[in-house]
């Protein structure tokens, strides 16, 4: 049976850095949820068999948004842990019976509403025949300091160092053994790949992929959408 393609978008933290009232994957972003945004290109692409949404026990804005315009499926999973690769693995155990261990598993932030139909073609196509799996990233090309807090303490080389954007895209076997082994950890999935020794496939992503942690990023994400002239999953 060829391998299908699952969405997962880990939306159970509470956006402290953001510092508003509410979670930062409800603030509204031209008019709807910031998550709408970023779950959007992934329900709508005609590739991805269904969306999982990892969510907070007890949350309570999911319901609020408006998920009736979709190719596929958005689901809730109400499992969220402790951190971003515990929301990722308990959303894999929950799920475990409806995937293949070859089933590709897309996971996205809910921060990341720019996500372009364009990368994600191309994170499908270039991903599908790796045996590994891979990432959306983003060749660094700012001159990077390390700091002892405050003060810059050396400059680092940047030839070889890319920033790491989503989806990341592994085979759910794969994935789910690396996340059980890697603990409640690593910050990306990647990072639990990379911790069995493997080493995943970069994919240019677009600088326009931002991911949203202060308020003044919504403006950008804003301004982006904007340009395109798009409308949520219309």
């Amino acid at each position: 049976m060829q391998a299908r393609h699952f969405a997962l978008v880990p939306a159970a933290g509470a956006g402290i850095r953001f510092g508003a009232e509410r979670p930062k994957q409800y603030q509204r972003l031209v008019g709807r949820p910031l998550l709408e945004h970023a779950v959007c290109v992934l329900a709508t692409h005609p590739s991805i068999h269904a969306v999982y949404v990892a969510l907070a026990p007890g949350d309570g804005g999911f319901g609020e948004c408006q998920w009736e315009i979709r190719h596929a499926p958005v689901v809730p999973l109400y499992c969220g842990g402790s951190s971003r690769a515990a929301t990722v693995f308990n959303a894999l155990v929950a799920i475990r019976d409806r995937l293949e261990a070859d089933d590709w598993v897309l996971v996205h932030d809910a921060a990341r509403p720019c996500l372009s139909r364009a990368e994600l073609d191309r994170l499908l196509l270039q991903v599908e025949s790796d045996a590994v799996g891979g990432l959306l990233a983003l060749a660094a090309t700012d001159t990077l300091k390390q700091s002892d807090g405050e003060r810059v303490v050396g400059t680092v080389p940047r030839e070889g160092l890319w920033r790491a954007l989503t989806p990341q895209m592994f085979r759910y076997g794969l994935l789910i053994e690396a996340l059980h082994r890697a603990g409640p950890n690593p910050t990306d999935e990647s990072a639990a790949i990379e911790a069995l020794g493997l080493r995943p496939l970069l994919v240019p992503g677009a600088a326009t992929n931002i991911k949203v942690t202060h308020p003044e990023d919504m403006v950008l994400a804003a301004a982006i959408l904007a340009q395109r002239g798009e409308q949520v999953c219309a």
